[in-house]
């Protein structure tokens, strides 16, 4: 079997390629292939779009454009852009390597290569692609972000309204202490709440303008860089431009912000997956996130929270690739980062999928308060019996094996601890007095633990308004709210 060999004279680069003056040979077809970024990155055709414009009008500024050209070129760009919002833009296999060369042959086509040909000058696609996707992720995060305030609304407003329902505790997968619905609501509800903040901290450090920062030292022609940064509605400047064109820490951070909210998802999930079981029977999924068998008719499958688990294992894996990716690079812009824009797209798309889905099912589930109060056992306010004691002042050490021996004799005769009478327990030790009986009350116990962050009915509702004043301006209050 022979080697195939390429014709070069007949593969030369098309004249569109933004680099192929200085080639006298083509690339082979699976290196076109393999080169090619156009498949992901054509997702930013209108970031692509917005820094050209803003690039023409700052070599406007400078004389590198004349007002009639720069205006031609902003007419051009506006139809480019409609053709890619109407699906009729024709991508051209093996000249449309990326979204920059796209856009700019278009371009060509619509006002003529006499002007568009200035488009370019003093740019560099490093510094291009490193704005497309600073502000493709900054559109992205802001869209996610609204989906992460749906989230903590959906959770606030069952908090609210299921209050008064109580349920097993769990830690270590065994009922430990009652609690209120909404308190354990509430707990992935500060997960989120977390998260928010930190998506807003990530928003605020991606959102620097490395446009001007040429292939790596800089531009020549004097362009305002700040008039352009402002124009794209940046905050500041990437202020090296070395670093400007390398740096992708912005995509890492927002890889390791989904892979951490990811992480909660899957929590919860994972929780409601037990909690809609028919062993707990706690809560029901609607239909519209569940599935059936296609065996057994009887079956009701959690499929959208077991999909959320899968998801999360998606997402640490494209932040791991991704950072294997960067790890080791030399300075300055180098292809390997190329692999960043589909681990970004798909992050984002995981994401933004994966936050709305949990929504609806957290908006949707049916609870079961008849359920979770049969699961409320008399041995699960054994502390309230070691509490007992602790204020009749007996040391809380001494209390918790006392309380023990009960929880052991109760066992031994078959019983629940509050069918234990009172000279059963003063056989255990002689300081429970008659009132002993009032610690087996579910909701007494529950009602008891007044402090800030308890799950007594008054705490319970001071959480929701920490997170809906969080919702309301941005900030975790510190203290108290009235």
């Amino acid at each position: 079997m022979g080697i195939t060999q390429i014709n070069i004279e007949q593969s030369k680069p098309a004249e569109n390629k933004l680099w192929g003056g200085r080639f006298t040979g083509g690339l082979d077809p699976l290196m076109e292939a393999y080169n090619e970024s156009l498949s992901h990155d054509k997702a930013f055709y209108a970031q692509d779009i917005a820094g050209s414009i803003a690039w023409a009008r700052a070599n406007k500024n400078v004389g590198i454009l004349t007002e009639e050209e720069f205006e031609k070129i902003e007419t051009g760009f506006e139809q480019v852009k409609k053709e890619w919002e109407t699906d009729t833009f024709n991508i051209k296999p093996g000249v449309d390597e990326d979204i920059h060369t796209a856009n700019e042959r278009r371009l060509g086509e619509v006002i003529g290569t006499d002007i568009a040909g200035k488009l370019h000058t003093g740019r560099s696609r490093n510094d291009q692609v490193a704005t497309d996707l600073r502000l493709w992720v900054r559109d992205k995060l802001h869209e996610i972000r609204e989906s992460v305030e749906n989230l903590l609304r959906a959770i606030i407003s069952r908090a609210d309204d299921e209050i008064d329902i109580i349920l097993p505790g769990y830690t270590h997968l065994q009922r430990a202490q009652p609690v209120r619905w909404s308190h354990w609501l509430l707990s992935y509800g500060f997960f989120f709440a977390a998260d928010y903040k930190r998506l807003n901290t990530v928003i605020d450090d991606l959102n620097m303008c490395p446009l001007g920062s040429g292939a790596l030292s800089g531009n020549v022609f004097g362009v305002d860089r700040e008039a352009i940064g402002r124009e794209l509605g940046f905050d500041g400047l990437c202020w090296n431009s070395m670093n400007a064109v390398s740096d992708r820490d912005f995509l890492l951070e927002t890889m390791s912000w989904g892979s951490r909210i990811m992480g909660h998802v899957s929590r919860i999930a994972t929780d409601l997956c037990i909690y809609s079981s028919q062993e707990s029977s706690f809560v029901k999924l609607s239909d519209a996130y569940s599935t059936g068998s296609s065996l057994m008719p009887q079956k009701k499958n959690p499929d959208a929270l077991e999909l959320l688990r899968g998801k999360s294992g998606q997402m640490h894996g494209l932040l791991f690739g991704f950072t294997s990716s960067m790890n080791s690079l030399p300075s300055c812009y180098n292809k390997d980062m190329q692999e960043g824009t589909a681990s970004i797209i798909a992050t984002t798309r995981v994401l933004s999928d994966s936050i709305q889905i949990l929504t609806g099912v957290l908006s949707t589930l049916t609870v079961s308060p008849a359920n979770m109060s049969k699961a409320l056992e008399p041995s699960m306010l054994a502390t309230e019996l070691a509490d007992y004691l602790v204020k009749k002042g007996v040391p809380f050490r001494e209390t918790h094996h006392i309380s023990g021996r009960v929880v052991a004799l109760a066992e031994k005769e078959g019983k629940g601890m509050d069918e234990l009478d009172v000279e059963a327990l003063r056989g255990v030790d002689k300081r429970f007095g008659d009132d002993v009986t009032e610690c087996f009350d579910h909701e007494a116990a529950v009602e008891k633990r007044t402090a800030k962050g308890g799950t007594a009915k008054e705490s319970v509702r001071e959480q929701i308004r920490v997170l809906k004043a969080l919702l309301k301006t941005g900030q975790m209050p510190a203290w108290s709210v009235a």
